[in-house]
């Protein structure tokens, strides 16, 4: 098997391979940590992978805190919450750790430490991220435990305003975290459900990335890699869940995709974020379900780019079908739901939901620009199962 540690600086500093969150409490002082906070939700916070760190930082001499009031898509209160917990214990850094939600809330978390106005104020709307105080800001090293959102490598926040019940997503260049460990040990205990879920959400962004019609042919090449990957592990790692090859690829994968979607995501995001702000679902249960209608929807302007990927895939069928049948068969072989109706999604919304989508940033990134009538009509059809 090929040598899989190895320490990289792009687009940030990461340290990948298994056995490598050992290396935490050495990094928190590289950084001039003392006395950093973990950031987790409450699932990861009640098991012993967490205690362990907890300890080890300890046992280093560090005074390290856990907040873990994190929801699974986290809103403006748990970063408020988080942000009041750190300035009332002294915190200096934080480490943010676990799935996408909490790498998200983290990275807010860091941001809102040293600012003075709301957290909406800083959503990725003009030039809104120029009001930050960036000496504020505190350090983060993001500890990834899925393989799905690479919100390690992001430079923004998905959060829910839930007054408005709308996700928006909070910008600076600077939240990109300094430091990531992709430990594929801390993937192990996954349940495969949502390994397979997290892991079509890699896809997605990786997916969007190519399709989008901006120039960045860095990013692109990124994304068909990353997609290859996809193709060669995720129903590795789903099927044995201890496959540590298979789990490493997937976490490199899955920075891999938000590394690459600097180029652009597309409609699959621009619906997923509403429906997961108005229905609470998951994320990359969303973007897995939404794939085959959002790639039939935009068949025309991606056809040929599909094409060449899939004799890079070598799939036994080229083509833009070859793809779509390669999406559906890997969505069954993972047990990913076919249709919206089946996470308990109706299409009663179907107005409320279109035009969420035309004013969400994805929905720039798309290679067909859709009107709320035409995201109307790819929600119907995926609620309904009509491809």
């Amino acid at each position: 098997m090929q040598e899989l540690s190895a320490n990289w600086n792009y687009p940030t500093n990461i340290k990948t391979g298994a056995g490598r969150v050992n290396e935490l409490p050495g990094l928190c002082r590289d950084m001039g940590m003392q006395s950093p906070l973990l950031i987790t939700d409450p699932g990861l916070a009640a098991l012993p992978m967490i205690e362990q760190v907890m300890n080890r930082l300890k046992s280093s001499g560090l005074s390290a805190g856990l907040f873990s009031a994190i929801k699974a898509n986290p809103s403006g209160e748990n970063v408020d919450k988080g942000v009041s917990f750190y300035r009332d214990n002294g915190h200096d850094g934080i480490i943010a750790f676990g799935g996408g939600s909490a790498l998200d809330a983290a990275k807010a978390v860091a941001l809102m430490v040293g600012q003075d106005r709301p957290l909406w104020d800083f959503e990725d709307v003009g030039d809104n991220w120029t009001r930050v105080k960036v000496a504020g800001m505190a350090p983060v090293i993001a500890v990834p435990t899925t393989a799905g959102t690479g919100s390690e490598v992001g430079r923004a926040a998905v959060i829910t305003d839930p007054k408005h019940h709308i996700k928006k997503i909070i910008f600076h260049p600077g939240m990109l975290p300094s430091q990531v460990i992709l430990d594929p040990e801390l993937t192990v205990g996954l349940p495969a459900s949502l390994t397979a879920a997290t892991g079509m959400d890699a896809l997605s962004h990786n997916l969007e990335a190519l399709c989008s019609p901006f120039y960045h042919p860095m990013a692109e090449g990124i994304a068909v890699e990353g997609i290859s990957l996809v193709h060669r592990y995720l129903p590795r790692a789903v099927a044995d869940g201890s496959d540590i090859e298979a789990r490493t690829q997937m976490l490199v994968c899955s920075s891999m995709g938000a590394t690459a979607f600097q180029k652009g995501l597309g409609a699959m995001h621009a619906l997923a974020h509403p429906l997961g702000a108005l229905y609470d679902a998951h994320h990359g249960t969303l973007n897995a379900i939404l794939m085959p209608y959002v790639l039939k929807a935009n068949r025309s302007a991606i056809e040929e780019k599909i094409a060449r990927l899939t004799r890079y895939l070598g799939l036994t069928t080229a083509g833009f079908d070859g793809f779509l049948d390669w999406v559906i068969e890997l969505r069954a072989q993972l047990g990913i739901p076919n249709t919206l109706a089946e996470i308990d999604i109706d299409d009663s919304d179907s107005e409320t939901v279109g035009d969420m989508a035309v004013a969400d940033p994805s929905a720039g990134g798309n290679p067909i620009s859709f009107s709320s009538d035409e995201y109307q009509r790819i929600f119907q059809a995926a609620v309904a199962g009509h491809l």
